[in-house]
């Protein structure tokens, strides 16, 4: 599998529409919404990944506050394109590398990190029965499942769907933010 790359921000604006894609499905997951609400956003110039991920950000966080009936479901959506945290099948290389960063954060032994494999699938459950059309999302950030759980708990009791897409955006956009810095040094360590 190749490694995955980002071509210069400086040419981003005159790459074909497909290349755009593409880049936003390695930064944020593959999602055939989000192309459609970021594409006018690929003839714009960008002083940087982080800025476009702002744009991005912008867009749909205006969608989770103000949106009507429609715009919020799309942000669900694009919320649920994000692997289920502790999935068994993840397509995104970048997201099975974070994920396993959750699992060696918790440097739990076998029977203990089955139990948490559990209560992770559980409150994976109870969040989208809280929240129906939502999926939890969250920058794991070498954080350990147990400290994963806290938050989750925590969003659960909050209630507040309008809340969660905001968290929710908010996550997406510091993982892209974070996957630009570990492609950037990845493809240093090639050079």
């Amino acid at each position: 599998m190749a490694q995955p790359a980002l071509p210069d921000i400086s040419t981003l604006h005159t790459l074909p529409t497909a290349n755009f894609a593409a880049i936003l499905d390695t930064l944020f997951e593959p999602s055939a919404i989000l192309r459609v609400i970021a594409l006018p956003l690929a003839r714009q110039e960008w002083a940087s990944y982080d800025a476009l991920i702002d744009g991005v950000g912008e867009l749909l966080l205006e969608m989770a506050r103000d949106g009507g009936m429609v715009d919020t479901e799309r942000v669900g959506w694009i919320l649920a394109s994000h692997p289920r945290l502790g999935a068994k099948k993840v397509d995104s290389a970048l997201s099975r590398a974070e994920q396993a960063a959750m699992e060696r954060a918790s440097g739990s032994e076998e029977e203990e990190r089955k139990a948490e494999a559990e209560e992770l699938a559980r409150l994976n459950a109870e969040y989208e029965k809280a929240f129906p059309g939502l999926r939890y999302v969250t920058w794991v950030n070498g954080r350990s499942r147990p400290v994963i759980f806290e938050d989750m708990r925590r969003r659960i009791e909050r209630g507040d769907p309008e809340a969660e897409r905001v968290e929710g955006v908010t996550a997406m956009c510091d993982i892209a933010k974070d996957r630009v810095r570990k492609i950037r040094l990845l493809t240093a360590q090639l050079v």
